[in-house]
């Protein structure tokens, strides 16, 4: 069963979601050539401290970090290490936290240095997937609304759309029902609802979709080592459509 949320529930999880959104902005500005992942993770651990938060991931079936560091043909879950960001890379940090016993979760793709303009057109299409996707997060809309929605430009762009990975509802729980699919038919899936909370995050491949379980045990790569982008907001629905949690407001 998909979960509605009070309004009470929805500003506690706001209020998360701008925590999660200024600590990713502070480790996107960190990421560099010659930084490790690892030093991402733990400048991630000290931040969710720092504004009184939990890690939502650290201990998360065996997770062992807080930060998700997923560099060019990982898609999500690369566990941070020792590996030093190159010139040309492009490295997601998926983030989660908690606070007042509510999850936030979010992910951005960026690039490290000058990459070149294939992976810059990557990264852009990802992104526009997910802002088309939550355009279509409206009531009376269903979840294959978006993810027909997202697989139709991924493809329009010529990019491959991961399929065993997906979206979901959040709360006090990190993974709620519905799965949220990146690819669908138009009026597939349940009806979308005010008062619902999810999880959107589609994930772009230059070449194939179809993924296998990467080195750590962890991560998720690509088979045919294409490159992936990803990105990810927690969206509330609202009567008058959705609310992203997960941004800071200029």
């Amino acid at each position: 069963m998909i979960s509605i949320k009070t309004k009470q529930e929805i500003a506690i999880m706001a209020e998360a979601g701008k925590i999660l959104a200024k600590i990713v902005k502070q480790l996107e500005q960190m990421v560099d050539v010659g930084i490790t992942t690892k030093q991402l993770d733990k400048a991630a651990e000290d931040l969710i401290f720092k504004y009184n938060t939990e890690p939502a991931f650290k201990g998360y079936g065996g997770y062992p970090a807080a930060l998700c560091s997923s560099v060019n043909q990982s898609i999500v879950h690369e566990v941070p290490c020792d590996y030093k960001l190159k010139q040309g890379d492009i490295i997601t940090l998926d983030l989660g936290l908690k606070y007042k016993g509510y999850l936030s979760d979010m992910a951005i793709t960026v690039p490290v240095g000058e990459v070149v303009p294939e992976i810059l057109r990557l990264i852009r299409a990802t992104k526009k997937a997910l802002k088309r996707g939550i355009k279509k997060s409206r009531p009376g809309n269903t979840f294959g609304d978006i993810g027909n929605t997202i697989q139709r430009h991924a493809e329009d762009q010529g990019f491959g759309v991961v399929r065993e990975l997906c979206g979901h509802g959040i709360g006090k729980e990190l993974h709620e029902e519905p799965e949220v699919l990146n690819y669908g038919k138009r009026r597939a899936g349940a009806v979308i609802k005010p008062g619902m909370v999810f999880c959107i995050e589609p994930m772009l491949t230059t070449g194939d979709w179809k993924i296998r379980r990467g080195p750590d045990g962890h991560a998720f790569q690509t088979i045919d080592g294409s490159v992936c982008a990803h990105f990810e907001h927690t969206i509330a629905i609202t009567a008058h459509g959705p609310k992203v949690l997960t941004e800071i407001k200029d």
